[in-house]
């Protein structure tokens, strides 16, 4: 969530670049990392989807990498960022419900007020902003991809793992997001690139999608989704501290607010009951066969 929140400043790098193409080859780019991980260190292999899974690993793709993306540019016409960043910060309230119940529990009432917490401080320090109803709907868009990016998840972690997730969601997301980028940016988008859109788009592949993505689904899968949606809230502050250490405004009164708000619904959330223990992998997540 660090790495993430650091990516709102950095994406600013990209305004002017073609962002299918850029988004393209982000993902293709951690996914040949997280393949080079696999083969050189994990000692495993990547298993191939097989029935309901390609449903899920594409829902995940669909809402959390591509309809998510577009939601964040459309929206961005409409409301100010820190609408859509509330939105966002929404999510723990979510996960906090609905991730137990993907997982078999009910949900944990401390975890709930602990997710209300972190929600209400990510507000302060996100701001509220302004918006039309347009933009109000792409704010309710962007909740709904960035919930659906960790729930639809859940069912494909036992036998995939986080590294077997993340390797298929970057492939398709490379696939959906080259052909866009085909489409409507041409096969020359590329050649438009500058030193600064490569090295945003660098930060991006490297450290928010092929370190993240390992790290987010981690936590999924052994603290299960209602803790790890709490993490969202650090999002905010880091992107915060970032905005600071790239030359933006020492934040005001509110923001350090939030962020003690966002530390204490932390602290809420990650005491009295030990982590959940991850699911074991079932026989086919132990072959080393990639099919």
């Amino acid at each position: 969530m660090t790495f993430v929140g650091g990516s709102v400043a950095v994406s600013a790098f990209l305004a002017d670049a073609p962002s299918l193409t850029v988004q393209s080859l982000r993902y293709a780019v951690a996914c040949l990392l997280l393949l080079l991980y696999v083969f050189l260190y994990a000692r495993g292999r990547v298993l191939r989807p097989r029935g309901t899974e390609w449903l899920w690993l594409g829902g995940v793709v669909l809402t959390g990498m591509v309809v998510f993306n577009v939601a964040l540019v459309q929206g961005s016409r409409h409301a100010e960022p820190a609408v859509l960043g509330v939105a966002v910060a929404c999510v723990p309230l979510l996960l906090a419900v609905a991730g137990p119940l993907l997982e078999g529990r009910a949900p944990a009432a401390h975890l709930v007020v602990a997710a209300l917490v972190v929600t209400v401080g990510a507000a302060l320090v996100q701001g509220l902003g302004r918006t039309d109803g347009i933009g109000l709907l792409w704010a309710l868009v962007t909740f709904a991809c960035e919930a659906g990016f960790t729930l639809l998840a859940v069912p494909v972690l036992g036998r995939h793992g986080p590294l077997g997730v993340s390797v298929h969601a970057t492939w398709m997301a490379a696939v959906a997001f080259g052909a866009g980028g085909l489409f409507w940016e041409g096969p020359r988008a590329i050649l438009r690139l500058h030193l600064d859109d490569v090295l945003a788009g660098a930060y991006l592949a490297v450290l928010v999608t092929a370190v993240a993505f390992v790290l987010w689904y981690t936590c999924v899968q052994r603290l299960g989704s209602a803790r790890t949606g709490l993490l969202t809230g650090i999002a905010p502050v880091s992107a915060a501290v970032v905005g600071v250490a790239l030359g933006g405004p020492v934040p005001g009164l509110a923001v350090w607010v939030g962020v003690a708000v966002v530390a204490a619904g932390l602290a809420l959330g990650f005491r009295s009951e030990p982590a959940v223990p991850a699911p074991a992998p079932g026989p086919a997540a132990e072959q080393s066969i990639l099919r």
